[in-house]
């Protein structure tokens, strides 16, 4: 039987190239939330452009999870480098992730440590893994597997990033894709996180110059992933 794949982005650019892609396509709107049903090639898909930040991702994941039960959710989209290896417009995949402003280390926690599930990292699924990594070779793109780390803030400054890095070893960071996989893990469903780099060092004037080149590429990469998954 045939996996139905689910894909969340958070803005316009991160989705649109997808559903343009679908046939046989209907929408259906939640919780203000559009999901797009139907095919990619041969393949069952459900899309939908979550908004900006982690309660956004978080209510979009679940309520796809609820109305479409999808067998695998990839999170696609952009982010900012924190690693030397990985430059503008080179990928970032999850080996797992981490909410980076999660802190009750003020009560003796860990700093990222999720209360209720007890775990800082939270893994992505070894098959979704694979198989986003032979998208990025076959597309001939450059690309690391490590820790995705998410928060409320659009990270620009060295001593966030600086942060972000020593605290948690991550490669890139974002706003949607820990919340993502953090509701894939209640709920048990295999997940993966794929950015493109759209900021490098230059941060804010980075993201400007390359978010939608970035977000292009990422959804590229997710289709060559729908053939190979």
């Amino acid at each position: 039987m045939s996996k139905l794949i689910g894909i969340i982005g958070a803005m316009d650019i991160e989705v649109d190239g997808l559903v343009s892609s679908m046939t046989n396509a209907s929408v259906k709107e939640i919780s203000g939330i559009k999901f797009y049903s139907g095919k990619i090639g041969d393949r069952e898909v459900v899309v939908a452009k979550c908004g900006i930040g982690k309660v956004f991702a978080s209510i979009c994941t679940q309520a796809m999870i609820m109305e479409y039960h999808p067998d695998a959710i990839i999170n696609s989209g952009v982010a900012g480098t924190l690693s030397s290896e990985l430059g503008v417009l080179d990928v970032a995949i999850a080996k797992n992730v981490v909410q980076h402003d999660m802190d009750t280390s003020a009560i003796g926690d860990p700093k990222g440590l999720i209360s209720g599930i007890n775990v800082i990292y939270i893994d992505a699924s070894s098959e979704v893994i694979k198989a986003l990594e032979n998208a990025c070779k076959k597309l001939e793109c450059k690309s690391k597997t490590g820790t995705i780390a998410s928060g409320d803030k659009f990270i620009s400054q060295k001593a966030d990033k600086d942060f972000i890095k020593n605290e948690f070893s991550a490669i890139a960071c974002e706003m949607e894709g820990a919340s993502v996989g953090h509701v894939c893990y209640v709920n048990n469903i295999p997940f993966g996180i794929i950015r493109t780099i759209s900021d490098g060092e230059g941060a804010e004037m980075d993201y400007q110059a390359f978010a939608s080149l970035a977000a292009k590429q990422s959804i590229e990469i997710v289709k060559k992933f729908i053939e190979l998954y």
